[in-house]
């Protein structure tokens, strides 16, 4: 079985795959500095045989150079995430996202001959496709992103130059690297502190609320839960005809944020209200919004057969069973 390295590994989705590929029967060492991801997401499985907890930075050269050692995957999910973090703290944004990705590369690079060096797997996103008007998007569409003024652009750039830098490494050095751009990835163990929005309504909920919907809610958007993901993680990385190539990852099931607050409020208690807060009031004068994000997975579809279809109601269901008792703790 293959030595899995998961950067960002006690994050949301890295916890989950990690348990995934700990099932399968890999070996897998984590990397993750503890900053937004949580030792608790490991619980299950920091005393496995088979799993190693690296405490460190992604930007700590001499620890990233340890831990790529030897292995032959690398999942490449540690980042700057989150609206509110990137809104917050752009050049964190900046420097997370791509200088020690570019490390990672070069070693990769230095570690194998041509084609020998560990296939690799980028986490990328769906803010790469910025400001673009269309109905759906998919992974050849132009990126239409918003000016430098606004910070709010930093991480879809940051991450936009992290692909330019994998496909060029790709066709330079012939690494076996596989892109994937997440659609709005949910499920247990997420956490509202970034500016997630279905923990968020989740707790204002059950809280007696206000569920609390910026602008007017009629923004659009497709929720996947994590499980579906790391699957087609995982299967893309066991395909040969992925590598090279970008691909969407996520639910094409769309719904309004203010939809998605009904609902929830649905499931959790018909009394709670919905107010409604300006975005500039939640992130500052100078941010700006998306009104539509809806992939095409068609490609995801193609390549590896399957693509997220847990629908909507049932992942809300999961996660509030999840957090109530969490609370009961």
């Amino acid at each position: 079985m293959p030595r899995c390295l998961v950067t960002g590994g006690a994050g949301f989705i890295g916890s989950h795959l990690v348990e995934r590929l700990l099932e399968l029967g890999h070996e897998v060492t984590i990397l993750d500095d503890l900053s937004t991801g949580q030792r608790p997401n490991l619980d299950r499985v920091v005393s496995h045989p088979k799993c190693e907890l690296r405490v460190g930075s992604i930007t700590d050269p001499v620890v990233l150079g340890e831990v790529v050692r030897g292995v032959d995957v690398i999942y490449h999910l540690a980042a700057a995430v989150g609206v509110k973090l990137v809104a917050d703290d752009p050049v964190r944004t900046i420097e997370t996202n791509i200088y020690p990705f570019d490390v990672l590369l070069r070693l990769a690079v230095q570690g194998g001959n041509a084609g020998k060096g560990p296939r690799i797997f980028l986490a990328s996103t769906s803010e790469v496709y910025g400001k673009n008007p269309k109905e759906r998007w998919c992974e050849e569409d132009d990126l239409l992103l918003g000016p430098t003024s606004r910070p709010r652009w930093a991480y879809g750039c940051s991450k936009a130059i992290d692909e330019f830098l994998a496909l060029a490494y790709h066709r330079k050095y012939n690494l076996k690297i596989v892109v994937g751009r997440f659609f709005n990835v949910v499920g247990p163990r997420q956490v509202g502190h970034y500016g997630m929005v279905i923990p968020r309504f989740v707790d204002q909920a059950l809280d007696g609320g206000p569920v609390v919907v910026y602008d007017d809610g009629g923004q659009t958007r497709c929720f996947a839960h994590v499980r579906e993901v790391v699957d087609s993680i995982i299967r893309l990385m066991e395909t040969e005809a992925a590598v090279g190539r970008i691909f969407n990852i996520g639910s094409d099931e769309a719904v309004t944020i203010r939809q998605l607050a009904e609902e929830i409020i649905s499931r959790v208690d018909s009394k709670v209200k919905i107010d409604y807060l300006p975005y500039h009031r939640a992130y500052g004068e100078d941010f700006e919004d998306v009104r539509r994000r809806v992939p095409d997975v068609t490609r995801l579809a193609e390549t590896i057969g399957s693509k997220p279809v847990i629908p909507l109601g049932a992942i809300l269901d999961d996660i509030i069973r999840w957090k109530r008792a969490e609370r009961g703790k």
